[in-house]
């Protein structure tokens, strides 16, 4: 921007005198932190090379037990070996170039700089991906609108589970707090006025869920958006300062190394959402604009990733570097008991 003139002042009116610096250091967009490397089980993430690997994974086997009086003849129960499939199905990719006069002469090495964006953006897509899987969500595409998913990928790990992979008595609605109140409408969460249910509450019921499924206290976590956790932090300021106290900002978007009613607190923007989402206010719950929150268990979802193909080589048709690359990865719901869900919206 050229320096200002006084009024009516013509010399050297377009301010080309002004030699015009570029910086160095160009101004990447905000980073949004990932979740999903952290919540969940990657222990066959060494089991894939290609697209359309499947892994099969084994269930445990359920142990029949038995009154027991001296002298009973007992009878060995045979073991089943049922399992599903971890198929790797997905795969985003990348491709850019760039020119050897652009590269000579610039200022900024957009190799690097396009590559690290490159990099960002398919782990952005992978986290929002399996997040809306593991809430029963998906997109067709990439940043499309948020539907829900009703087919499940392979087999179901339980055959209890409704179409896409989850037990319906863990999906949290309005019907889940309100008597009369519909599973097709989400959760009114406030702190005043009128509301449904508070946050807290929330949080107490997907506790009390898993607690009922037996799954473990240690490795529990939940994943909320920002309007889910502005409401908590509302709730209960007192509580909350003393869950940061000595805290700060960990990395993959946890919060605090402090648990909130025995859950690992993670931050995320890649959670699924309907119409506008939560933050539209309706102290009756919604149908069309709510958000999806999620809590689980480490062992609940698995996931297997890599970058299958990086790659650098010339352009045929110019004097230039083409750069392209490939994310692929699969993502398997083992134990819908150790996931809970709720769509909600903020209350008036």
């Amino acid at each position: 921007m050229a320096f200002q003139s006084a009024t009516g002042y013509q010399n050297l009116p377009n301010g080309k005198f002004s030699p015009v610096i570029y910086s160095q250091k160009v101004q990447k967009q905000f980073r949004k932190t990932s979740v999903v490397e952290d919540i969940t089980n990657s222990d066959y993430f060494g089991e894939i090379s290609n697209y359309g690997d499947s892994v099969q994974i084994i269930k445990e086997p359920e142990i029949a037990i038995s009154k027991y009086a001296r002298g009973t003849q007992m009878t060995s129960q045979d073991l089943q070996d049922e399992d599903f499939t971890l198929i790797v199905d997905r795969a985003s990719a990348f491709q850019f170039q760039i020119d050897d006069i652009e590269k000579k002469q610039s200022h900024v090495n957009w190799l690097d700089l396009a590559t690290d964006r490159a990099a960002y953006r398919l782990a952005q897509e992978y986290d929002a991906d399996v997040l809306g899987y593991l809430t029963g969500f998906e997109r067709l595409t990439f940043d499309g609108p948020w539907q829900t998913r009703t087919t499940a990928v392979g087999t179901k790990a339980e055959a209890g589970a409704d179409a896409d992979e989850l037990f319906g008595i863990h999906k949290l609605a309005r019907n889940a707090f309100v008597s009369g109140g519909s599973a097709t409408d989400s959760l009114a969460v406030g702190t005043a006025g009128t509301y449904d249910v508070t946050p807290l509450q929330v949080l107490n019921r997907m506790n009390r869920l898993l607690d009922q499924q037996n799954v473990p206290k240690e490795g529990r976590w939940i994943v909320v958006d920002p309007v889910f956790m502005e409401i908590l932090m509302d709730e209960n300021s007192k509580f909350m300062n003393q869950f940061y106290q000595d805290s700060e900002q960990l990395s993959n978007g946890k919060l605090s190394a402090n648990a909130v009613y025995g859950f690992r607190i993670y931050l995320s923007n890649n959670l699924p959402y309907v119409g506008n989402g939560p933050a539209v206010l309706d102290n009756n719950g919604s149908a069309t604009d709510y958000g999806l929150i999620v809590a689980g268990h480490d062992s609940a979802v698995a996931t297997a990733e890599q970058i299958n193909k990086t790659e650098t080589f010339r352009s045929p048709f110019g004097f230039s570097d083409i750069v392209r690359g490939m994310h692929m990865y699969g993502r398997k719901i083992l134990k819908p008991q150790g996931l809970v869900r709720a769509a909600y919206n903020k209350a008036n």
